[in-house]
């Protein structure tokens, strides 16, 4: 009897011991899934913490000139399509000299890129795609306003790059009418709504407000209009070329048309941004019918 309780007693001690010995390694394996994940949680963190030290989690950063610089598609007949200017790293300070070369005389203009960046990217990349190369300046006119209108690769005002974009340094208009003779001078003050584009000014021709493209006047001579033109820049050189064959009056003889000399641009080219000249002219006018195009 003593054999079969000292037996009895054996199984049950071993069965404690298997019984402990499971306990004991649900345990470790409990302690090391715990370990586990606390580590993969930790590892998480710290790469959580760098990509955001990295700012991978900030919100994306939105340039606003990129924003305003909206090359808005707007194909119509005449349109010469070279693709689309940028949208990333526009210039944004310093100044272009625009070199323009005609059949007639070459011209140079200086472009304040700070009061019009879009626009001067605009010139800058359909200059690098020639084009301007062997377009015709299709419109003179020499009553009410004194322009040349080029740019316009139909050349029949309707053409344009395919794309449109915000109008840029408009000039302020008179704020009311003053008293003047009305055999005045352009240059005297302006009427009310009113504003003095000064001879020299070059400005965006357009179809509406924020249609600009390629389509630009050049001012021969001070030209009272309404603010709604984009001024581009001030010719610093050969602005008698135009005002020689503006004398020449237009093809049909009336006081607005192609002009009676063919102008034809041979090559247009922008600089690269450079530091202000010594001496600059301000590219804002003193600022019948208006430049326009259909699609400017």
């Amino acid at each position: 009897m003593a054999r079969t309780k000292d037996r009895q007693r054996a199984l049950a001690r071993a069965k404690l011991e298997r019984q402990i010995a499971r306990r004991a390694a649900a345990a470790r394996r409990k302690r090391q899934i715990q370990a586990g994940t606390a580590a993969g949680i930790a590892l998480v963190l710290v790469v959580l913490g760098g990509l955001w030290i990295g700012g991978v989690f900030e919100p994306d950063k939105v340039d606003p000139l990129a924003q305003k610089c909206a090359w808005t598609t707007e194909a119509a007949e005449g349109s010469k399509d070279v693709g689309r200017p940028p949208t990333e790293k526009i210039l944004e300070n310093g100044f272009q000299t625009m070199k323009l070369t005609t059949n007639k005389g070459e011209l140079e203009a200086l472009i304040d890129v700070s009061k019009v960046p879009c626009t001067a990217a605009s010139f800058t990349f359909l200059a690098g795609k020639d084009y301007f190369k062997d377009t015709k300046c299709h419109r003179l006119t020499t009553e009410g306003i004194f322009v040349l209108q080029c740019g316009d690769p139909a050349a029949n005002g309707k053409g344009g790059p395919g794309y449109k974009f915000a109008d840029e340094n408009l000039p302020t208009p008179a704020a009311s009418t003053p008293a003047t003779d009305p055999s005045a001078s352009a240059s005297a003050a302006p009427p009310a709504g009113k504003v003095v584009y000064k001879a020299g000014t070059i400005a965006m021709a357009n179809s509406g407000a924020d249609t600009n493209g390629s389509q630009f006047f050049i001012v021969y001579q001070d030209s009272t209009m309404d603010p709604n033109y984009a001024v581009l820049g001030t010719v610093t050189k050969g602005l008698d070329v135009v005002q020689t064959l503006a004398k020449a009056g237009t093809a049909e003889g009336n006081t607005d048309g192609a002009p009676k000399e063919e102008v034809v641009i041979q090559s247009l080219t922008m600089s690269a941004g450079e530091p202000a000249p010594s001496a600059s002219a301000s590219t804002a006018p003193s600022a019948s019918s208006a430049p326009s195009a259909s699609t400017s």
